[in-house]
């Protein structure tokens, strides 16, 4: 004789970083559509909480800087169970040379970029090898495995995500986690290119000038949620995703793109 249950299963946990607003929002809003309950971590409260309600009762807020030696465990530690890290803060500041280069600068850059990649897969592990779907995600960039004059420390930096993620590959070989590197090329958020030319809004246009169709957050967002929905025996090790008009970080078309109709 079967025995009924009205017990609802639980649903997944995904984490994500940087959640409050471009890709680290998109990849929460999906990943909610796709049946998780998703924490939404970042150093600033009221960003994630427009987050929060965008998604609803499947949502909640982490304010944590992922920097933070103690914050990080002990606001990791309050999920209890986890399924999914996506490790999305990051960020690029300045265009200088190196022989310009700002100090203050690179450091932040690799503060966020790579110890906030290591902390917070550091104190993810332990929750992450009890689950069946354990996966992690980190958002690097193309930037992470092609230079370009003016970018040395960002291209510094997301190198050391991207190199994260590969010896993690290695170190992890034998258990049921998986780990992607996400490399997206031109991203046109509301805040990337803003934060790295210091709020100047002029600049921050012309990156995107002319171009048809950069990537959009959801379009990275659908990257991941494609990744993390297949079989846990299926690892893509690195994805990298461009727009249409973008051959490589020196190459970009300005212009109209004649897309054909269906």
């Amino acid at each position: 004789m079967t025995t009924l249950t009205t017990e609802t299963p639980l649903r997944p946990v995904a984490l994500i970083t940087g959640g409050g607003t471009g890709i680290g929002a998109a990849v929460a809003k999906r990943l909610a559509a796709d049946g998780f309950d998703v924490v939404v971590a970042g150093r600033r409260r009221e960003p994630l909480e427009r987050t929060v309600a965008a998604i609803g009762d499947q949502a909640r807020a982490l304010v944590m800087d992922v920097t933070d030696t103690d914050r990080v465990p002990s606001g990791v530690e309050t999920l209890g169970r986890l399924d999914v890290l996506v490790n999305n803060a990051g960020g690029a500041l300045g265009t200088s040379r190196v022989e310009d280069g700002d100090p203050a600068e690179w450091q932040q850059m690799f503060a966020t970029n790579v110890l906030g990649t290591m902390l917070m897969t550091k104190a993810a592990l332990p929750l992450l090898r009890r689950s069946p779907r354990a996966t992690i995600v980190n958002v690097s960039s193309t930037a992470g495995e092609t230079v370009y004059e003016g970018g040395a420390g960002y291209t510094s930096a997301k190198h050391g995500t991207s190199v994260i993620s590969e010896t993690l590959r290695l170190e992890l070989n034998g258990e049921n986690i998986r780990v992607c590197d996400i490399r997206p090329g031109m991203v046109h958020t509301e805040g990337f290119s803003l934060t790295r030319l210091h709020g100047d809004h002029a600049a921050a246009d012309e990156v995107y000038a002319g171009v048809d169709h950069p990537l959009r957050a959801e379009d990275v967002a659908e990257c991941i949620g494609f990744v993390v929905g297949l079989p846990q025996h299926v690892n893509i090790d690195t994805m990298v995703v461009k727009p249409v008009a973008q051959a490589a970080a020196h190459k970009v078309h300005r212009g109209p793109i004649d897309w054909k109709a269906p």
